[in-house]
């Protein structure tokens, strides 16, 4: 053994790694250094901060990352936003005042960190600048609870505050008397603006219409940042407010007159027919009309729906279309509540749910009948800011998300699986009481119409575009679950004391995708056209009467926006006296012209497409059309624009809240919290004694859960830790 040459590697690895420690400590002590001048410092209160929001990010918010890129953009969006507000200390040219004013930065951006993250703590949503202004409807929200919401991990929020002004105090940062020349200024400040940039295009190739949507407040900070999502909440703040201020009841004149105008009277041998009756309201997520009657390898895609359709106790719609714009799902929801139309930009339920004035079906039907209004959905309560729309709209409960166990393969993307939903709402649908008016959400049908091989063996067809392929195997999958769901309705007898309205909210395939859905229908791909575009926009509308007869299938042309007075006619309730933009569907005075959002409309002859009009018959374009038939057109897309436009002028001025329907009591959001829904109806049936109307009580205060019976395989899976979608409620930070 060479014990001298052992003695000199042994040596010279320790003077390596000698001289490695002191290159290092070299290099941080020069690192180090730089925070004594200007640029320096900025950049470690910069990395505090950044810090500091990682912390918040995956530590306090519970925001859902899909992919690599939501991940990157989660962990560099809080930079951009902060560059350019720090920036603004580099154009100060004194040394004390730019010190001050950075450090101001800084405290005010950890500030709105910290109360975003206590925030978040009890009420699981972002705060926006309306809570912010609000105050008192804040901490009456955060009393008594303040001090349960800190945690011992809460020190790091202000931990280097403490740190570096006693750093300052001490010299052991020295302030740079050295200005900054104002070109560093707006390099920086030019910096900040373009990684912000960057950022917004990435995260909109990965989230198209980001921020014209608006669905969920989760989504902006995911991509863009706290900070980002601030400021953009307090531009639309301010221009919502700067519409509202200026907002007089006259402009409500013209919104009276063209309503009252169009009203079309109720056809008398519909009015009522379905007076006193429950009403259940299934939300076809998805679900186009070509559906119906469709059959792939032989085999019917919706089996039990197309026997609704075609049922003597459904009276169906062949020629009804969706009207949503970038709303999508809640554009739909909005128009079958309130017959008003959705934004040109944007989610009204999203942008304007919080404090707008509705005079919706939850509302209108409780105040003409006492009925119970309740939603069921498997996704998260603030999802499209239902948690708060629905309380404006007068919803009495919503069973969200955190009422089901959602955990494991029970869930996809956007919620709990059609059959689970059906299966575990039983719980607390059969202690609301009667008349009710409810509404389950299905989302089993939603793009990427991805499904558990366990859940389906349909067998789809073979286009090479997988969404279009999947669409009609999920499709089938919804079908059996409503399946499921009327089984359980006859063994009950509900059926028979219920009107179940069926209804497409919008499109499942789009646009670009058709031509591939071409060869399904029968079509060639090839000649596909915007006028085959418009006319797949048509969804099923069918309301169903269990032990009724004389229905059938109806061929008027009608929309989303129609819904409403057609079911409150149904109901025996006069819609004469409310502000609706739709007509009853059974009315002989129904206008048959349906309006799209972006100003498109059909009608039962003509479409008018980006002002190209289209013979349905033919579907070929009108390249000249006469006199008589352009003044038609003309005529016809003014009436559309009117339309929208007072549509709009009414939801974005707030204008209802100067409306006040004769024997209409106008809603107070404030009555309503969706936190231990299911001890509410408990207590209510324990109040009312032996006059509660819930089919608990009249089934003998038993229970009905075995009545229903479903296929679902999940139905026997354990409860697990992980989870497609994050559980919460707004109105119950426990989650119970």
């Amino acid at each position: 053994m060479n014990l001298q040459g052992t003695l000199i590697s042994d040596k010279l690895v320790t003077i390596n790694a000698s001289s490695k420690g002191a290159i290092i400590l070299e290099f941080v002590k020069r690192l180090w250094g730089k925070t004594n001048t200007r640029l320096g410092f900025a950049a470690l209160l910069l990395v505090c901060f950044w810090l500091k929001t990682l912390i918040a990010y995956f530590v306090d918010f519970h925001i859902e990352l899909n992919d690599p890129l939501q991940f990157f953009l989660y962990i560099v969006n809080p930079i951009a936003v902060t560059v350019i507000f720090f920036s603004l200390a580099f154009y100060i040219r004194r040394t004390s005042l730019f010190y001050t004013v950075l450090i101001i930065l800084d405290v005010l951006g950890t500030v709105l960190l910290f109360l975003n993250v206590v925030y978040y703590r009890e009420f699981t949503d972002f705060m926006t600048v309306a809570t912010m202004l609000g105050y008192s409807k804040v901490s009456q929200g955060l009393s008594g609870s303040s001090i349960a919401l800190f945690t011992w991990h809460d020190i790091f929020y202000w931990l280097d505050f403490i740190v570096i002004l006693a750093l300052l105090i001490f010299r052991k940062i020295k302030p740079d008397n050295r200005p900054l020349n104002w070109k560093t200024g707006a390099a920086t400040t030019s910096l900040g603006f373009l990684l912000f940039g960057v950022n917004l295009a990435l995260a909109e190739a990965n989230r198209p219409q980001l921020l014209t949507r608006g669905f969920d407040r989760n989504y902006i900070v995911k991509y863009l940042g706290l900070d980002a999502f601030t400021i953009y909440d307090g531009i639309r703040t301010q221009h919502t407010n700067d519409v509202r201020a200026t907002a007089k009841k006259s402009e409500l004149t013209g919104i009276l007159k063209y309503t009252k105008n169009h009203y079309a009277k109720p056809n008398p041998k519909y009015f009522g027919k379905a007076k006193g009756k429950n009403i259940i309201v299934i939300h076809l997520e998805s679900f186009q009309q070509f559906l119906i009657d469709k059959k792939i390898n032989g085999r019917a895609v919706t089996p039990f729906l197309n026997k609704l359709y075609h049922s003597r106790s459904t009276y169906a719609f062949d020629n009804f279309f969706h009207e949503v714009g970038q709303g999508k799902t809640s554009d739909a929801e909005n128009m079958l509540e309130t017959s008003t139309f959705g934004l040109p930009q944007g989610s009204l339920f999203a942008q304007l749910g919080n404090d707008n004035t509705f005079q919706g079906a939850p509302a209108i039907l409780k105040q003409n009948g006492d009925y119970t209004s309740a939603v069921f959905h498997g996704n998260v309560a603030s999802f499209w800011n239902r948690n708060n729309t629905y309380k404006n709209l007068g919803y009495q409960y919503f069973f969200d998300a955190s009422y089901y166990d959602t955990s494991g393969d029970k869930s996809l993307g956007f919620g709990l699986k059609d059959k689970l939903l059906f299966n575990d709402s039983v719980k607390y649908l059969q202690h609301l009481q009667q008349p009710f008016y409810v509404k389950y959400l299905t989302v089993s049908n939603h793009f990427p119409f991805d499904l558990d091989a366990e859940d389906s063996s349909f067998k789809t067809p073979d286009t090479g575009d997988k969404a279009v392929d999947n669409y009609f195997k999920t499709a089938h999958y919804l079908d059996q679950s409503i399946r499921e769901f009327y089984a359980y309705l006859h063994r009950t007898g509900l059926d028979k004391k219920s009107i179940i309205m069926l209804y497409g909210d919008h499109y499942g395939i789009s646009d670009s995708e058709n031509p591939n859905l071409a060869k399904v229908l029968g079509k060639n791909s090839d000649n596909w056209t915007d006028f085959d575009n418009a006319q797949l926009q048509r969804v099923p509308l069918m309301f169903n009467m269990p032990g009724t007869t004389g229905g059938h299938i109806e061929h008027q042309y009608g929309g989303e926006i129609d819904v409403l007075p057609t079911l409150l006619h149904l109901m025996g309730i006069n819609t004469k006296q409310f502000v609706q933009f739709g007509t009853d569907l059974f009315s002989k005075d129904h206008d048959q012209i349906v309006i799209f959002r972006n100003q498109d409309w059909v009608s039962p002859k003509y479409t008018d497409l980006s002002g190209k009009l289209y013979n349905n018959h033919t579907g070929l374009r009108i390249e000249e059309p006469d006199k008589k038939l352009q003044d038609y057109a003309d005529k016809v897309s003014d009436h559309v624009d009117n339309a929208l436009s007072l549509s709009d002028s009414l939801n974005e001025k707030d204008l209802l809240r100067f409306y006040h329907p004769k024997g209409f009591k106008a809603v107070n959001s404030k009555d309503y919290n969706y936190a231990n829904e299911y001890r509410k109806e408990l207590e209510i049936e324990k109040k009312l004694g032996n006059k509660s109307t819930s089919l608990f009580s009249q089934n003998g205060n038993k229970s009905t859960q075995s009545l229903f019976a479903t296929d679902a395989p999940e139905i026997h899976h354990k409860s697990t830790d992980s989870n497609r979608i994050k559980i919460t409620n707004p109105d119950d930070p426990s989650g119970q």
